[in-house]
């Protein structure tokens, strides 16, 4: 029954074997760039909250038009 499903009797083909393989080595590889993106965005966001923070301590009087 098995070997009906899997449409062959030879058992598994190695280029789907290989490709499978290449696949799951590609998931791994966005996986760990995913983990790598999300810390470089937190710490970015920290950073603005950071500035943001930093900013709103100074006053400054609005800004008027450039005379031309």
């Amino acid at each position: 029954m098995a070997k009906a499903l899997l449409g062959h009797v030879g058992g598994y083909d190695p280029r789907v074997l290989a490709e499978m393989r290449r696949l799951q080595q590609r998931v791994q590889d966005l996986e760990t760039q995913l983990v790598r993106v999300q810390a470089e965005n937190d710490a970015l966001a920290a950073a603005v909250r950071h500035s943001d923070s930093v900013l709103d301590g100074i006053d400054m009087p609005q800004a008027e038009p450039a005379l031309t």
